[in-house]
């Protein structure tokens, strides 16, 4: 499933530590001939610190035990620059890593600042500009762990904006390899705040940080548990939403999946419809025209392809393979309703044919779906049908729903001012 692979589009929008991830995906799944993705592991580690991982990747793709002699060398210098680099920290790096209690102590008594430390631990600005430095040897030594430490010790003693903002970023790529989706929300919505607040020299500087926070943030909403919503959320904000479709509109094929797979948010299903139209002619794949066949079209058999087509694409991609059974059983409940909401009477053949399933497995399929969900409807076993009942729901209920929408659009815009506030 080359044809749909996306590895290469969103490695241009990532930093190359970002990149190995998917590609290590992509040898396991063995979409490409083994040797192309090492001479690509190969040629992202060429500008990185990683040599001895660098060695080892040369090994696999020769075949060989020999290293060539220029990466000896540049072993050598990389040695060499991170002696020199500690040095130029001096102070300051021995008290973060020696004297982790004092800095503790430091920061509870809220002393954790230069001026307190040039007086009492003999640390001077130069110190921390080269902290700064030495966290981003570190990270392009591929020790994420003490970069973000060290990058986050940065970012409480610095007042130059422009590194602090570098830093952040830095320190959002370090939480994500190390896996620490919780901490790395929190860097995502602080970014996602500090690109709005700053004042870029034009527009379109602006629009490309959106765009880089867009990619990076697939690697959180993807493997955090709310991470579904808060995919919603961010994409189907309109300045989110305009740097989609300007920019990276293959965006599209994840905020389609979150949807799909999000029981809870159906409400913005037609929404997402609208702007697939609308993007129709500038990126589809079998998941975006799923929804096409079903909810433009109302192409049953056309849906029933697709599906078939989207649990390829699924597999073969690096966020969206844990979603595979969700996406298939949320798919299939999407067949099901739309075709109730056309027919009264269903043959229970032709639904398992659109539903892509045995019979039997689509009458125990639908019972469950029934008593789940609760639906108004009953099995009519000696004709081998399902009979919906009328559903019409109630002004009442109408006004719940309308209601609970209406609070959580106060609740997350009472977030935002607080946030603002608080910032300022």
């Amino acid at each position: 499933m080359a044809e749909f692979d996306l590895t290469n589009t969103i490695a241009s929008f990532l930093d190359r530590h970002l990149v190995f991830p998917l590609l290590e995906f992509l040898q396991s799944k063995m979409i490409y001939p083994e040797d192309d993705v090492l001479k690509a592991k190969l040629e992202l580690l060429s500008k990185t610190n990683m040599v001895d991982f660098a060695s080892e990747i040369h090994k696999s793709l020769h075949k060989s035990e020999d290293v060539p002699p220029e990466m000896l060398a540049n072993r050598e210098v990389i040695v060499n620059k991170l002696k020199t680099s500690q040095q130029e920290a001096g102070p300051l790096l021995q008290l973060l890593d020696n004297k982790q209690d004092v800095v503790k102590q430091l920061k509870n008594e809220k002393n954790f600042t230069m001026q307190y430390l040039k007086e009492h631990h003999g640390v001077e600005p130069e110190n921390l500009d080269a902290l700064y430095r030495y966290a981003k040897f570190q990270y392009d030594c591929g020790n994420y762990s003490g970069a973000s430490d060290y990058l986050n010790h940065f970012r409480m003693l610095s007042t130059n904006a422009d590194k602090n903002f570098s830093a952040l970023w830095g320190k959002f790529a370090s939480e994500i390899l190390c896996a620490n989706m919780e901490v790395a929300v929190e860097d995502m919505n602080r970014l996602r705040d500090a690109i709005e607040q700053r004042q870029f020299p034009n527009t379109q500087m602006q629009l490309q940080q959106r765009t880089w926070l867009i990619h990076w943030s697939l690697f959180v909403f993807f493997n955090h548990p709310n991470g579904r919503n808060g995919i919603v959320d961010l994409f189907f904000q309109d300045r989110y939403l305009n740097a989609i479709q300007t920019t990276c509109p293959h965006i599209l094929r994840y905020l389609t999946t979150a949807v799909i797979t999000n029981k809870r948010r159906r409400n913005v299903l037609k929404d997402l419809v609208k702007v697939l139209q609308q993007e129709q002619y500038t990126y589809r794949d079998p998941i975006t025209e799923f929804l096409e066949c079903l909810y433009v079209n109302f192409d049953f058999e056309g849906a029933q392809q697709k599906l078939r087509d989207c649990e390829k694409v699924l597999v073969n991609d690096f966020f969206l393979v844990a979603c595979r059974d969700e996406f298939i059983e949320n798919a299939r409940m999407f067949i099901f309703e739309t075709y109730c909401r056309i027919h009264q009477c269903i043959d229970i053949s032709m639904l398992a044919d659109k539903l892509d399933m045995s019979q039997e497995a689509a009458e125990l399929w639908i019972v469950n779906l029934i008593r789940n969900a609760k639906l108004d409807a009953k099995i009519d076993s000696a004709q081998n049908h399902v009979i919906m009942g009328s559903q019409y729901p109630s002004i009442y209920q109408q006004v719940i729903e309308k209601t609970k929408s209406l609070s959580f659009r106060c609740y997350v815009l009472s977030q935002n001012l607080e946030r603002k506030q608080q910032s300022k």
